[in-house]
C-alpha cells in the first residue's frame, strides 16, 4: 500500500512540474506549483507512516507503535506556507493581467 502512495506523489509531482514548466498562462503556473506542494506534503504524511501505528497524544498506550508527530507537524506548517505562496502568486497575477492585459507569459515584454 505505501509504494502506491510513493507512486502517487511521483505521479503529482511530475504533472506539477509539467503544468509549471510547459504551460503558458499564469494561472495555469500557480496550479501548477500547488500540486508540487500536494506531491510534498503527501510525501511527507506518508513518511510518518506505521502499519497499526496509534496518535502519538494517547499517552496510555499498550505499545510504543505510534506514528511519526514531526512529518504531520511539518506538513501543518507547509500548508499554511503553500497558501501564503500562493496567495501571493495569484496577486501577482492579478498585477500582470492588470498591467499587460494578458495572462500569456510569453506575452509579457518590457515596453520599448
Amino acid at each position: 500500500m505505501i509504494g502506491f502512495v510513493f507512486l502517487a506523489v511521483i505521479a503529482l509531482a511530475a504533472i506539477g512540474i509539467y503544468a509549471a514548466m510547459f504551460k503558458r498562462n499564469l494561472i495555469k503556473i500557480v496550479v501548477g506549483i500547488n500540486i508540487i506542494a500536494s506531491a510534498a506534503n503527501l510525501f511527507l504524511v506518508s513518511l510518518g507512516y506505521r502499519e497499526g501505528g496509534i496518535a502519538p497524544i494517547f499517552t496510555g498506550a499498550e505499545s510504543l507503535n505510534m506514528v511519526l508527530a514531526t512529518p504531520q507537524a511539518l506538513t501543518l506548517t507547509s500548508i499554511v506556507i503553500n497558501l501564503a505562496v500562493t496567495a501571493l502568486m495569484l496577486s501577482f497575477a492579478i498585477m500582470i493581467y492588470r498591467h499587460y492585459g494578458s495572462l500569456d507569459a510569453l506575452k509579457r515584454r518590457l515596453k520599448e
